[in-house]
C-alpha cells in the first residue's frame, strides 16, 4: 500500500503472488503528503484478513518524508500496535531532520517487544536502497546486522536467487519476502505432519487389536473344518 497522495491506498491485498506485488509496486505514485499514522492503521486492518491467523503480524514501512504526527499520538499508536502483537519495521531513508529521527526512535522504542520490530535509518549515499536493506535484520536475519554496522558492501554475490539485486531491486526484495513466507509455510507443514504422525502412532495399538484379532481367523478355520466334516459324513 502507499501512504502518499490524498490518503492511504491499498494497491494489493494480502497475497503470495510475487507478480501481484510487483504490479502494485509499479503502480505506486509519488505525490501528495505522507499519511503515516493512518496508513499504519489501515495496514493493521488489512492484516486482520490474513488467511493464517496463527501467522505473525508484521508491517514494513518505507518512509523518506517528515513525520508530521506529534510524538505523543505517534507513541500512542505504537503502544496500540504492540498491544495487538503487531511488529513494525521502519526503513527511513533520504534527508531526515532530527525531529523526524527522534519521533521514529520514540515509536520504535514503544512498539518493540522482544526485538520483534526494527528501525533502520539509511543516510543518503551512492548505494542502492536494496543493498542497504539486505544485510539488516529485517531481511537478512539478525546475524547479518554486524555487516551493516561494519560498513561491508553487499553486492550480487551474497544474493542466492540467481539474479543481481542491483539490476532489479524490486524483484530481489519480493523474492526475499517470498522466501521468508515459504520458510514459514514449510515449517507449519512440517509441524502438522509430525502432529498427524503422532496421532496415528497413538491409535495403532487400538486399531491393530481390532484388525489383527484372532476372531475372524478362527471363524474361517472353523468353517473350513466344518466343511470337511460335512464331506466325510456324506
Amino acid at each position: 500500500m502507499s501512504m502518499g497522495g490524498n490518503g492511504p491506498e491499498v494497491l494489493v491485498t494480502l497475497t503470495e503472488d510475487i507478480g501481484k506485488i510487483l504490479e502494485g509496486l509499479h503502480r505506486t505514485k509519488i505525490g501528495g503528503t505522507s499519511h503515516l499514522a493512518s496508513s499504519i492503521q489501515v495496514a493493521y486492518l488489512a492484516l486482520k484478513h490474513r488467511k493464517e491467523k496463527a501467522q505473525r503480524q508484521r508491517i514494513i514501512v518505507f518512509s523518506c518524508s517528515p513525520v508530521v504526527e506529534d510524538e505523543k499520538s505517534f507513541v500512542k499508536l505504537a503502544l496500540k500496535m504492540k498491544k495487538n502483537n503487531v511488529s513494525i519495521d521502519f526503513i527511513a531513508f533520504g534527508e531526515l531532520d532530527s525531529e523526524t529521527t527522534k519521533k521514529l526512535e520514540a515509536f520504535h522504542e514503544a512498539v518493540n517487544s522482544g526485538n520483534g520490530s526494527n528501525l533502520v535509518i539509511i543516510p543518503p549515499g551512492p548505494n542502492l536502497l536494496s543493498d542497504s536493506i539486505l544485510p539488516t535484520p529485517i531481511l537478512g536475519g539478525r546475524g547479518m546486522a554486524s555487516h551493516m554496522e561494519g560498513g561491508e558492501d553487499v553486492g550480487g554475490g551474497s544474493f542466492d536467487f540467481g539474479i543481481d539485486p542491483s539490476a532489479d531491486p524490486e524483484l530481489a526484495f519480493a523474492l526475499r519476502m517470498s522466501l521468508e513466507e515459504e520458510k514459514a509455510r514449510l515449517e507449519k507443514e512440517k509441524q502438522e505432519k509430525e502432529k498427524q504422525a503422532k496421532e496415528s502412532m497413538d491409535k495403532i495399538p487400538e486399531e491393530g487389536g481390532e484388525a489383527s484379532g484372532s476372531g475372524s481367523g478362527k471363524k474361517d478355520n472353523d468353517k473350513k473344518e466344518g466343511d470337511g466334516d460335512k464331506m466325510d459324513t456324506s
